[in-house]
């Protein structure tokens, strides 16, 4: 009776470490929730075989920019979109946005950026929301103002900014928000930038050390099951390829995001293999029996097309053949701390 006490007691105990997202979005536009997707992107200005447009599907996440015709996939959309690029509801007689940007949940500032040169993103704030199984970050950017300080708890939906133009390549007939939900690559990406010989004045919070996950189809899914959990969420994306690594150590990714682990990771192998999405979301590591020396593609979804089109340029080849380009040995070595510190 005693042992099955202390077992109930230690499964609520970890039911209550599993906290609810209390999603909000971050603005007052709630086109998303209108079935208006039109009215909720901000579009993005773009000529293709001399047509010039304004197509609104730009602004959502994914790939969804830098079209390419194609022999065998027809036009592809191969560059890929981060996060979310959400219109203004509000503008001031000059067609400035007046729009108060807000966090989409409980959480801490991590990162405020007021240098709006510093980075593509202008200015940015970092959010980081713990619902007990992994960091979570969610990314403001674009802002005009920042009106919060590193370190402040905030609830979901309170105040953090003002939505603007700021960043390369806008205007302010263009101001909106642009939105990231993302899980962190590395806890030491300084160090990783020093050892490819590059400069980062953002910590762990350089965009390039955040990988973004589909925030519409979160907060859709969130509106029709406010119990879901970002693991849950993405239980259902289907890996386009996996990459087996040398195993030494447990990975770090493993501990920031213990939901990651499949099969049994006490027992001995020779490597792990790591399953991504194709814009490199991690889905699982598994102990593999493959004795590899360096990151090696062990899988990957048949296209007609390169590879690269759907991958961000992390892989290279047709269908079921691929290796990892120079962009992806880095983006492994990120994620695995395999680089010198």
């Amino acid at each position: 009776m005693k042992f099955l006490a202390t077992l109930a007691l230690s499964l609520s105990l970890a039911a209550a470490d599993k906290l609810p997202l209390n999603l909000s979005l971050p603005t007052d536009n709630t086109a998303i929730f209108d079935g208006k997707p039109e009215d909720f992107y901000m579009w993005v200005p773009r000529t293709f075989e001399g047509v010039t447009s304004r197509p609104w599907t730009a602004g959502q996440y994914g790939f969804v920019r830098t079209l390419r015709k194609t022999k065998d996939d027809g036009i592809v959309a191969t560059q890929f979109h981060e996060g979310l690029d959400i219109k203004p509801v509000k503008r001031d007689s000059s067609n400035a946005a007046l729009d108060e940007v807000r966090t989409i949940a409980n959480g801490i500032v991590v990162h405020t950026s007021p240098n709006r040169g510093a980075s593509n993103y202008g200015i940015y704030v970092v959010m980081e929301h713990d619902f007990g199984y992994g960091k979570i970050y969610s990314l403001y950017a674009h802002l005009a103002k920042i009106t919060v300080e590193k370190g402040q708890s905030l609830a979901s939906g309170d105040a953090l900014g003002i939505m603007g133009y700021t960043g390369r390549g806008l205007n302010r007939e263009r101001s909106h928000l642009h939105l990231e939900v993302n899980l962190m690559a590395s806890d030491h990406y300084d160090d990783y930038i020093a050892a490819v010989g590059s400069v980062n004045t953002h910590g762990n919070y350089n965009g390039r050390n955040l990988i973004g996950i589909d925030a519409s189809s979160l907060f859709l899914s969130h509106k029709a099951n406010p119990a879901i959990s970002i693991p849950t969420f993405l239980a259902s994306a289907s890996p386009y390829f996996k990459v087996a690594v040398p195993r030494k150590a447990d990975l770090s990714l493993c501990q920031r995001y213990p939901w990651l682990k499949k099969g049994d990771h006490d027992a001995p192998s020779p490597s792990w293999e790591i399953a991504f999405t194709g814009s490199g979301i991690p889905l699982s590591i598994i102990p593999s029996h493959r004795d590899v020396k360096q990151p090696l593609v062990t899988y990957v979804r048949s296209t007609r097309s390169s590879h690269g089109y759907y991958t961000q340029k992390r892989l290279t080849g047709t269908g079921r053949n691929a290796t990892l380009t120079n962009s992806g040995r880095n983006f492994i070595g990120l994620l695995t701390d395999k680089f010198k510190k």
